[in-house]
C-alpha cells in the first residue's frame, strides 16, 4: 500500500537520510538511507513488497529481515499520525 504524509508532516533528505518534522507536535523522525529507501518507494506510489525487494537489492538484507523492518517503520510512522 503506498504511503501518504498528512499536511503537517515536512519532509528534508539529509546525506545521512531523512528528517520527517511533525508540524503540529514539534516531534521530529531521522530515518537511516534504509528507512529513507523504504519511505521513498512507499511515497512513488509502490508497496510494502515492491520496499522490501529494494531493501533486499540494495543492501544485501536477509528477506525475513526487510519485511520485518517495513512492516515495523510503516507501523510505526502509522501509529504517530504521521502517515496514512
Amino acid at each position: 500500500m503506498a504511503l501518504r504524509f498528512g499536511p503537517d508532516v515536512s519532509t528534508a533528505e539529509t546525506d545521512y537520510g531523512t528528517v520527517l518534522l511533525d508540524q503540529r507536535s514539534g516531534d521530529y523522525w531521522e530515518l537511516n538511507p534504509t528507512g529513507t529507501l523504504v519511505v521513498r518507494m512507499l511515497l512513488e506510489g509502490g508497496d510494502e513488497a515492491a520496499a522490501v525487494d529494494a531493501l533486499v537489492e540494495q543492501f544485501d538484507i536477509d528477506r525475513a529481515r526487510a519485511e520485518q523492518d517495513v512492516t515495523a517503520l510503516v507501523q510505526g510512522l502509522r501509529e504517530s499520525g504521521l502517515a496514512t
